[in-house]
């Protein structure tokens, strides 16, 4: 009888330790994947997520191109940090594994509202931009040529599933008074419903103009004229503990202006159109 209750101490002894150590183990987990500046230069390694795409990184022949890459490059020059860039899918994902502490930091144009900025944390603005409507030339087709927001009423317009466009739809909704059908596409990113547009599979996409005119350029019976926002402020984004990071991403970023290394890469990406 005694040893019996000597193994139910010893086994609820063992229980409490194993519940202890796991404890401990996730606190330290956590602690190491939410980090902040001190804990990337330890490392040396800063993590990064933008899209495979022009404005992101892409690789042409043998080389690795794309306004954000190369200005993750400049940074890590600057800053003497190796930089790991992962490419993401789409931005309401990023933003996830961003708060999880797989990255630290969404290298991508994000418009910087309201309701992000209680939960994220924003460097200086990287680029000024705006949403676009994406459709094809008239004479193409019998679908209308849409130059009016007013005409978006009772459209079915298609965007990125967690794109910043959904917002500004919702908005436009109750400023013209109607109606606007919206899909949020799980799979297809920005460039490929620009695509899809081209070759007829949907009417209209929303996009940033940056994306549209890089595209525009390939197809140049697409129509991006239509503007669906006014002019945004958009940035990088990093979790909201994160304050030292987010303070060096400035000065790093102020400095590539400074000496002119962001506008030679500006103008690669952005000024072909």
């Amino acid at each position: 009888m005694r040893t019996r209750k000597l193994l139910s101490v010893y086994l609820i002894l063992l229980f409490a330790v194993l519940m202890v150590m796991s404890g401990i183990w996730y606190f330290i987990k956590e602690g190491t994947n939410k980090r902040d500046y001190p804990e990337i230069v330890e490392e040396g390694i800063l993590r990064i997520v933008t899209g495979y795409n022009q404005t992101g990184y892409y690789i042409t022949r043998d080389t690795i191109e794309g306004f954000q890459y190369e200005l993750c490059q400049a940074i890590s020059d600057i800053s003497g940090l190796e930089v790991q860039i992962s490419l993401g899918t789409r931005l309401s994902e990023n933003f996830r594994l961003l708060s999880e502490g797989k990255y630290d930091v969404i290298a991508q144009n994000i418009p910087i509202t309201s309701d992000r900025k209680e939960d994220f944390l924003f460097t200086d603005p990287i680029v000024l931009n705006k949403q676009v409507l994406v459709q094809r030339s008239k004479g193409n087709d019998s679908v209308p040529l849409i130059r009016s927001q007013l005409d978006l009423a009772k459209k079915r317009v298609y965007i990125p599933e967690g794109s910043p466009a959904l917002v500004r739809i919702h908005n436009l909704e109750d400023e013209i008074g109607d109606s606007i059908y919206v899909v949020e596409e799980k799979i297809y990113s920005e460039e490929q419903l620009i695509i899809r547009v081209t070759k007829g599979e949907i009417d209209y996409a929303v996009c940033d103009q940056q994306v549209a005119e890089t595209y525009h350029c390939l197809y140049p019976d697409l129509d991006i004229d239509t503007d669906i926002s006014f002019t945004q402020l958009q940035a990088w984004a990093v979790r909201n503990d994160a304050l030292v990071l987010r303070d060096s991403l400035n000065s790093w970023i102020r400095r590539i202006k400074k000496n002119g290394v962001y506008n030679n890469i500006y103008k690669r990406y952005y000024k072909r159109r």
